[in-house]
């Protein structure tokens, strides 16, 4: 698969004007970040916040990349002459550049490249890490890197496609038409949606919206294939009440409701979990190597995919087997005295905390330490959905509860019969850890990731 791009096909593509450089130079792989650029890569400048990458097309250059694309910035024309044998290309808006040159490419790839795209309302990026894991023990596999999974993450994943069969992709969104853009972007051969809860209900308003708002993915695929966790209350009645549509495949996995691939006696470990794993008419003990019912959903959810690309069943139980999370979530850290720290501290929803709630259960003959802080993005659901976090503290058999945040305080008040803390800084939840932590405790570090708590778990 020939999976180079003309500067005369960018050209084209993205209404360029070249200041100059060769028409007929390719380029494979696009970057961003000049940090980590490599010699045959393309660099793109983009602009985030109050740093225009733009800025840095010379330091590209001196890198070894060959073509530059950026929007308009001041070129000092003794200074082009240094790099006379290098091509600059100049858009108005370098993201929407990149995003038009992703989808020729993955229009040009066509047939020879599989696209799987997950999103959901919680999971996305330890699912798409199980799922790239499958596929990869038979395909040779491209996933997004760590949850780089916006308007910008998505478009640069597939900039870096070489001569990969299949691509895994994450889409997140925030509000309506985000994943219409990515879906577009991407046009998956498959999709994944791992559930629907309330992660963003501030801008969306009602759960029912966040799953309209997720169904966008099917607007960017042809054949529309779609895998669903049937046991989400909402995406099981979507299922029963679509089933009958001729356009839509509907494929589902879950325990709960009578479904395609689906697990049964599951056993629940402190760092892993065994189930036997219903895989069409085939069966398989499985055992997933970090503990949690929502990493068997995971587990699930990747059998399937394995089974839909038609994978070998010892594959699919390799590739579960022997998978490895994204850094900040659910990373196990060991400290002096046997002292766990469970960080799971890049973001938080009230589904999220209560499945790192039933994980941190699991340790059990150990004190158990929940760190939690605010859930952002609530909106107008903010007291409600915090105060449901509390109930489900207060449920649990977890020892003890330490909190900072705007809203946590309402999980502190509704964390009844526990012995709890709140602080108003990350700096009193660490000197507390540091003097009242006991050998072989376990502490769980979980809020959205503008509360800055992986900051904790140093």
């Amino acid at each position: 698969m020939e999976n180079k791009i003309t500067v005369k096909e960018i050209i084209n593509i993205t209404q360029a004007k070249m200041i100059q450089g060769n028409l007929n130079e390719t380029c494979s792989i696009f970057s961003y970040d000049t940090r980590n650029l490599k010699p045959e890569e393309t660099f793109i400048g983009i602009k985030t916040g109050d740093i225009d990458g733009s800025n840095f097309w010379e330091e590209a250059f001196k890198r070894g990349c060959k073509v530059a694309i950026i929007q308009p910035v001041e070129l000092n024309e003794k200074i082009l002459e240094n790099w006379k044998n290098k091509t600059i290309l100049i858009v108005e808006d370098t993201i929407l550049a990149a995003q038009k040159i992703a989808n020729y490419k993955r229009e040009k790839y066509g047939k020879n490249l599989k696209v799987v795209a997950i999103t959901g309302s919680v999971g996305k990026t330890s699912t798409k890490d199980m799922v790239a894991n499958v596929i990869s023990q038979q395909f040779d596999t491209l996933k997004t890197i760590g949850n780089y999974n916006n308007h910008i993450g998505l478009p640069f994943t597939l900039l870096h496609l070489t001569n990969e069969e299949v691509a895994v992709v994450e889409m997140g969104m925030n509000h309506f038409g985000e994943i219409s853009l990515l879906t577009n972007i991407a046009k998956p051969d498959i999709a994944i949606i791992t559930n629907i809860g309330t992660s963003h209900i501030g801008n969306l308003g009602s759960r029912e919206n966040i799953l309209k708002a997720k169904l966008e993915i099917l607007e960017g695929m042809n054949k529309k294939e779609i895998i669903i966790n049937n046991d989400n209350d909402l995406l099981h009645n979507w299922s029963l009440k679509n089933k009958e549509d001729s356009k839509l495949y509907i494929h589902t996995f879950g325990m709960e409701n009578e479904s395609e691939v689906w697990a049964e006696d599951v056993n629940l470990q402190e760092n892993s979990s065994t189930f036997l794993c219903h895989i069409g008419q085939e069966k398989i003990q499985i055992t997933v190597p970090v503990g949690g019912i929502h990493f068997v959903y995971n587990a699930l959810c990747a059998a399937l995919v394995g089974k839909i690309l038609g994978i070998e069943i010892e594959k699919i139980k390799k590739g579960i087997e022997n998978f490895e999370l994204t850094k900040k979530r659910m990373e196990l850290i060991k400290k002096e005295n046997d002292i766990t720290i469970i960080n799971d501290a890049y973001n938080a929803s009230l589904e999220s905390i209560k499945a790192a709630i039933q994980y941190l259960e699991g340790y059990k003959g150990h004190r158990k330490i929940a760190v939690l802080g605010d859930i952002f993005e609530l909106g107008d659901y903010a007291e409600k959905i915090h105060r449901q976090v509390g109930q489900v503290v207060a449920n649990s058999d977890i020892d003890i509860l330490v909190c900072s945040g705007e809203n946590s305080k309402y999980i502190v008040e509704e964390a009844k019969g526990k012995e709890t803390y709140y602080f108003k800084t990350r700096e009193e939840i660490k000197k507390y850890l540091e003097e009242q932590t006991k050998p072989h405790d376990v502490i769980l570090i979980k809020a959205s990731n503008g509360m800055k708590f992986y900051e904790l778990c140093n």
